[in-house]
């Protein structure tokens, strides 16, 4: 009898790469008009001249050249110089900036990363002026880096950051800083003059900057700590640029060691001072100014690896077809010609993890742009209100913030009611308008999806970056690759070290996600993941759910679990517990935020046109790549979680205490008398002569670890369909139709 033939379902697939009205609605920027109009006028630069100075091998050299200069012009003409300023200093687009600089550095970095460092490091110069200077140093600052306005006869200002000390110091600990700062003179009645004395390693646009914001420390007793202080190149003394760092990567960008010293008054200190007993008190020290610009900026990073990672799809698939076309047996009409690599499943499926991945890390990395953009008015209210309450300091701000916090726990258990409950309730309605309690739930999640964008964009993107290169076969690692994959694998290495390695986000990490405030939305967030898979099951929601609620039974049993010495797991001095969690945070944000923004395009997307026309073929690949990223993060986040758990028990031996938890040979024969097949189950048996099986010792006991164990087998039973998913999205990648050319030079 004939086996009866399963007929293949029929499904409808994504026909293009996915446009700009697309990624619009993805990243919520498709009713943002000044936000479309930037991203064009930023991609006719990275596509033009900075394509072109690639192309034309500008990457290798280490100085600044006349043309590599092309680019700041270039920068202010596109508005990528005054992206970062308000309409009154120059600017034009008003209110927070962090998505604006977010889709600059996506832009830039899609061809170039040194590109995108050069164009953002003025940004990073103004950062501590912006976010903790004085009303008049925004206002005198921000107005020089303005490009001239038609008529203006002048050059804008550029800016450097110097933060990090000078080898062999390089990176040790921006807490212990190489700048030195002094009263130079202090006669009665006038403003004190300060000597600075700094040199600084790796520090972006210092070829041509006119100021700098350099991080320096007090070794005088009439100042107080340290201080970020504002260097201008005309101040008296030396302000010697130094030599351009050798870089093997980020050539589009100028980088060199300077050494400053050099007399400033003190009203350059950063956020102004305050004289009390003679000795000048800094507003800020250089570690409030460092936080409050950091856990803006990683994010903006984050994306430069993103952005490498989705370029990189359009040449790998042009390569894979046009493979094998020239040689004698590919005739056009063959599958060997209009296929070439893409014929063999290996291929496909890697280019699958790659575009998944690329999916996720902008996702994560474009909400985190989203979240400070929300936070960043509260904040500033937050200030106000505090000011008014004459709160100032950070501990006297903690013991305020205590009662905010009950506040926020009571909105998040309310906003895990059913909407009907929450409609009727006043408390919900008094806790949704007030400031504080949603700056604290905000705050708490911005604390988290900065160093996590950063910590997994960067450090997890280098990696498929490898596999993309690998991909185009030798052709990778030349200069004439196209899309030029190879500078950009090697240059994704620099960005995971940029403001601050992966130690450091991990460091972040472990402190932000212990808050409670955080923890209270995770669980909330777990909620949402199962709601969202019982409305598409497809997209792995289910199994990121139950990963999440994994990664959290983990956590709080580490909270309390201890080595066999009686230590503590964890703690801060235990990373190789501390650090673990956070990298599994990490993979489970990621994969639920790329879940979200299909979410918001299926709902979305039959608004635009454009979009409408070929929806259904776009969601149900984006909702593929989903569930293939979502099986990777499953099993990193089993993987990790298992090795805490189990990992830390110490396995049982053949000695006495080991035999105790053993069956002797004489009581299986006994069992066997009573009920039959009995001793079948059981797992350690030793024989009457002291024999045992031959195995390390006996099974260890979980004893106290069966909710962990039923967590993790669902969770692996719900990567169910993964790889179908996978096979679907391969398939879907050998009809995608590509342009005849990539839209820049090679």
């Amino acid at each position: 009898m004939a086996t009866p033939s399963v007929e293949k379902p029929t499904y409808e697939t994504i026909r293009t790469l996915p446009g700009d009205d697309v990624r619009q609605i993805l990243w919520r920027y498709s009713d943002r008009y000044d936000l479309q109009m930037l991203v064009q006028s930023v991609r006719s630069v990275a596509r033009g001249l900075v394509a072109h100075l690639v192309a034309e091998g500008a990457r290798n050299t280490h100085e600044w050249t006349d043309r590599k200069n092309e680019l700041l012009k270039a920068y202010d003409e596109s508005g990528v110089s005054a992206s970062f300023l308000e309409p009154e200093e120059g600017g034009f687009i008003a209110g927070p900036k962090n998505m604006v600089l977010a889709l600059v550095a996506y832009e830039l970095a899609w061809v170039d990363g040194g590109a995108a460092t050069g164009a953002l490091a003025g940004c990073l110069a103004l950062s501590p002026i912006h976010e903790r200077g004085t009303v008049e140093q925004k206002k005198h600052y921000m107005s020089l880096c303005a490009p001239p306005q038609p008529g203006e006869d002048r050059k804008p200002w550029r800016g450097s950051f110097c933060l990090t000390e000078p080898i062999p110091y390089v990176g040790v600990d921006t807490g212990m800083l190489n700048g030195k700062l002094r009263v130079a003179e202090w006669k009665d009645g006038e403003e004190p003059m300060l000597q600075v004395d700094k040199r600084g390693r790796f520090i972006t646009n210092m070829g041509f900057a006119n100021f700098v914001t350099a991080a320096v420390q007090s070794v005088d007793e009439r100042i107080k700590g340290s201080c970020i202080v504002i260097l201008e190149e005309n101040d008296p003394g030396i302000f010697d640029r130094g030599t351009p760092t050798k870089k093997m990567v980020h050539q589009l960008s100028s980088t060199n060691d300077p050494i400053f010293s050099l007399k400033v008054p003190a009203s350059r200190i950063v956020g102004g001072y305050t004289v009390k007993d003679g000795v000048i008190v800094p507003n800020f020290d250089h570690s409030e100014v460092i936080e409050a610009v950091f856990k803006r900026t990683r994010v903006t990073v984050a994306l430069m690896t993103s952005a490498k990672l989705l370029s990189a799809i359009e040449p790998i698939i042009r390569y894979q077809r046009g493979r094998f076309r020239g040689a004698e047996q590919a005739t056009p009409g063959t599958i060997r010609y209009d296929l070439g690599l893409q014929q063999r499943e290996d291929a496909l499926h890697r280019l699958v993890d790659i575009w998944a991945m690329g999916e996720a890390s902008a996702a994560l990395g474009f909400a985190a742009a989203r979240c400070f953009d929300v936070l960043d008015p509260l904040e500033k209210e937050k200030n106000t209100i505090l000011e008014e309450k004459g709160i100032r300091g950070g501990k006297s701000e903690m013991k305020f913030f205590k009662g905010v916090q009950k506040d926020a726990i009571d909105f998040l258990n309310l906003c895990a009611k059913p909407e009907e409950a929450r409609a009727n309730s006043t408390r919900f309605v008094e806790l949704h308008e007030n400031k504080l309690v949603q700056y604290a739930i905000l705050d708490a999640v911005a604390g988290v999806l900065c160093p996590a964008s950063k910590l997994w964009n960067t450090g997890k993107g280098n990696v498929l970056m490898r596999e993309a290169v690998s991909l185009m076969g030798g052709y990778g690692i030349t200069e004439d690759c196209p899309g030029f994959l190879g500078q950009k694998w090697m240059d994704s290495q620099l960005e995971a070290t940029y403001e601050g390695p992966e130690a450091v986000q991990r460091r972040n990490l472990t402190v932000t996600m212990q808050n409670e405030l955080f923890l209270k939305q995770f669980g909330n967030w777990i909620v949402e993941m199962r709601h969202i898979a019982a409305q598409k099951p497809g997209t792995g929601a289910c199994a990121l759910g139950t990963a999440m609620q994994l990664w959290l039974w983990t956590y709080k049993h580490l909270q309390h679990a201890k080595d066999p010495q009686g230590n503590k797991l964890y703690q801060s001095a235990r990373q190789g517990v501390t650090f673990p969690m956070a990298d599994a945070l990490c993979w489970l944000l990621a994969s639920r935020q790329q879940i979200l923004d299909l979410i918001e395009l299926e709902h979305r997307g039959p608004e635009n046109p454009v979009v409408a026309e070929g929806l259904a073929g776009t969601v149900q690949f984006l909702t593929d790549l989903c569930h293939v990223q979502t099986a990777r993060s499953v099993g990193e986040v089993g993987r990790i979680c298992a090795e805490l758990v189990h990992g830390f028990r110490r396995h049982p031996a053949w000695d006495e205490a080991g035999y105790k938890g053993c069956y002797a040979q004489d009581e299986m024969d006994l069992m066997e008398a009573f009920v039959p097949g009995l001793p079948a189950c059981a797992t350690d048996v030793v024989g009457l002569d002291g024999c045992h099986p031959d195995k390390a010792g006996p099974c260890a006991n979980c004893e106290g670890l069966e909710p962990f164990q039923r967590l993790r087998a669902r969770m692996d039973n719900c990567l169910t369909g993964a790889m179908l998913a996978k096979d679907r999205a391969a398939e879907a990648l050998t009809k995608v139709m590509i342009p005849e050319a990539l839209d820049y030079p090679q």
